[in-house]
């Protein structure tokens, strides 16, 4: 009996090849079922009335052939799969068989020898799995539940999942068969690790393999040739280090990207950004950003250089592929933002199209960018951009629809970009905001739960640098309230949970988005029925959770996407909504954004060449702090304050540190 043939349900099928397929497969067997025949060793062969043959020997789907001629896994082996299981169910000349609920088996792919990995994917795979174990990954082990029970592996680069039990045949990744094919040996190594450090728990992170990082005398590391750059940056000011620095990125992106370090790399990515902004003079550069990228160099390289206290993998991102390549993929939309950012030539400005997707299969929200240059701002708004095409479906089309492709790359931070093929299709239907089914990671039913889960969140300059990272799906039971604050043209609104909690929705007017606060209004309001979900990026905000809207699931099945409404009344308070001034200031809240701006001042203008006034701004910004009660906040800015002097060197560069890391993860925290 073939056993793992009998524990492949419909949906580990459609994993395996693709749902269409199978139940196609389904019908025509139930027409015309082959004939079936087994050999000693258990291949399993099915004769079909119009010719083909297939073949199935153990060892995997993968492994079947057919005379149909069709490469890959094609109907009739599925159809062989199928007609097997109906076989066994219905045996001949007897009675039907009952169905039973397939009971949940406990075990580990972590059973897996070494020997039992080099047999399925070759010796080759193995080393470069084994390099990939040096250098260190996180992964996240998900252990067999009745509602799934097929223990899965989540790795940075693809997700694992093992459909039948004590069998490497039938796994299955979402990445391209033959593009990271050694992730089979990551996800069972890291489930060994699991099963010895924490075998009780159904979901469980691990960090497998590398070292723990400490203080390197080595001054080629490429983590402290990118600290060295980020101390060169805050030493000089980017008033003042010009294009000098660009051989010097170069170099340190080439070390990074060798070391498969993506986290700093993408870090430094952004510190050239805004260097070559500023040089540029355009309007994307922002001293409070490139404060913010300098001191998480700093951040990531200390978290790792305590010899063991932090996950080296999530911090460094040495798990990471750049990119991979994604098989059939089916990518639910979850809303569209847009942004206007300004360039250096005078009167463009760039346009930014965000379309998120959450791809179910990895329980993550990819993120579709494209920008556009605009010579005529005024008239390039969200209406217009929703009918610009990528992939050959508009802006519109994609933030509202779901898209089922064979042709999606995923990168390092999430981002994915749709490839152009003859042979890989890419189909949108519209989406009528069944988001039901997505996983939990995705689905938010307790905001009391989310608001817990942001409360434990690592500091965010040493979590992963992924993008869409807090992009949820939150259910919604009620509208509590609606409130526009015409001062800072924000609509607001409270929903509740069905469990009572509540989280303020949020939405501020921007010109390139005019429709954006009316569509939300009416979506809220109830004149076009319930609303079932929104769609957006969480975060803690004033003692609670805070929902910046990208899309909203009404009960009709129609799905809203604000950001690319039409305008109706302007920035004027939606109609029928009642208006409030807004929350009045906060002492709190201004000595802490006081504080960070002033910080943000040294990367601008380089510790070497503060202002004589600087020292005295600082005394007055801590002795703002001190005043709402951030005494250690305070502290650490008069330590700053000590250390500027005529030659600063690496005594300010760390009492810099101390103070915007403890500032930043307060005003995280608020």
């Amino acid at each position: 009996m073939r056993v793992d043939l009998l524990a492949l349900t419909p949906e580990a099928l459609a994993a395996l090849s693709n749902r269409g397929l199978v139940k196609r497969a389904a019908r025509e067997i139930e027409e015309a079922p082959p004939e079936l025949t087994a050999d000693a060793d258990g291949t399993l062969h099915g004769a079909y009335a119009d010719g083909p043959v297939a073949t199935l020997p153990p060892g995997g789907l993968d492994r079947g052939g057919c005379t149909c001629g069709a490469t890959g896994v094609c109907r009739h082996v599925v159809g062989l799969v199928l007609a097997y299981q109906a076989d066994q169910a219905h045996p001949a000349g007897g009675s039907p068989v009952e169905p039973v609920p397939t009971p949940v088996v406990e075990w580990s792919p972590g059973e897996f020898d070494d020997g039992a990995l080099e047999a399925r994917i070759g010796a080759r795979l193995l080393n470069a799995a084994r390099r990939a174990r040096r250098a260190g990954y996180l992964a996240r082990i998900h252990r067999p539940t009745a509602a799934d029970p097929a223990p899965r592996v989540e790795l940075g680069s693809a997700t694992v999942r093992f459909l039948v039990p004590h069998d490497l045949g039938f796994v299955h990744t979402d990445a391209v068969a033959g593009a990271r094919d050694d992730v089979l040996a990551l996800a069972v190594w890291a489930f060994r690790a699991a099963d010895e450090r924490a075998p009780g728990e159904r979901d469980v992170r691990v960090d497998v393999g590398g070292a723990p990082a400490g203080d390197d005398p080595d001054p080629g590391r490429p983590a402290l040739a990118a600290l060295r750059l980020a101390d060169e940056v805050l030493l000089g000011g980017a008033v003042h280090v010009g294009a000098g620095l660009g051989a010097a990125i170069a170099d340190v992106r080439q070390r990074l990207d060798r070391a498969n370090l993506r986290w700093p790399l993408l870090a430094v990515d952004d510190l050239a950004g805004q260097l070559e902004a500023y040089r540029d003079r355009g309007s994307r550069y922002a001293p409070e950003r490139l404060a913010a990228v300098v001191a998480e160099l700093h951040a990531r390289h200390r978290a790792v250089a305590n010899r063991g206290g932090s996950l080296r993998a999530r911090v460094l991102g040495t798990e990471e592929a750049a990119e991979t390549p994604l098989r059939r993929a089916r990518l639910d939309s979850l809303g569209c933002r847009v942004r206007a950012i300004g360039t250096a030539a005078a009167g463009d400005e760039l346009r930014v199209v965000e379309v998120f997707f959450a791809h179910a299969d990895s329980a993550t929200t990819l993120v579709l960018r494209r920008a556009w240059t605009s010579s005529n701002p005024g008239a390039e708004t969200a209406p217009v951009l929703a009918r610009r095409r990528l992939s050959g479906m508009t802006v519109a089309q994609l933030a509202a629809g779901t898209v089922v492709t064979e042709s999606a790359i995923r990168s390092a931070s999430r981002t994915i970009r749709l490839a152009t093929s003859r042979i890989a299709k890419t189909t949108v239907t519209p989406s009528a905001g069944a988001w039901d089914a997505l996983p939990d990671a995705l689905l938010v039913r307790d905001l009391t739960a989310l608001a817990t889960e942001l409360d434990r969140l690592p500091p965010r300059m040493v979590r992963p640098r992924v993008e869409a990272e807090l992009v949820r799906v939150v259910r919604v039971a009620g509208v509590r309230s609606l409130a526009y604050a015409p001062g800072a043209q924000r609509l607001d609104a409270v929903i509740a949970d069905e469990k009572g909690g509540t989280a303020t929705i949020s939405l501020t007017h921007t010109s390139v988005s005019p429709g954006a606060l009316d569509a939300m209004a009416a979506a809220l309001d109830g004149r076009q029925g319930p609303v079932r979900f929104v769609s957006g990026t969480v975060r803690r905000g004033g003692g609670g959770v805070v929902i910046d809207p990208l899309a909203f699931a009404l009960e009709d099945g129609t799905l809203v996407v604000p950001d690319l409404a039409g305008p109706a009344t302007g920035t004027a308070a939606p109609a029928g909504i009642a208006e409030w001034p807004g929350a009045s200031p906060e002492p709190f809240q201004d000595a802490l954004d006081g504080a960070l701006a002033l910080l943000a001042e040294v990367p601008h203008r380089g510790l070497r060449h503060l202002p004589p006034t600087f020292g005295d701004r600082l005394r007055d910004a801590g002795d703002a702090l001190a005043r709402t009660g951030l005494h250690r906040a305070a502290t650490a800015l008069a330590a700053f304050r000590a250390a500027i002097g005529p030659d600063p060197g690496d005594p300010a560069v760390q009492a810099w540190t101390d103070a915007y890391l403890r500032l930043s993860i307060t005003a995280d925290l608020r």
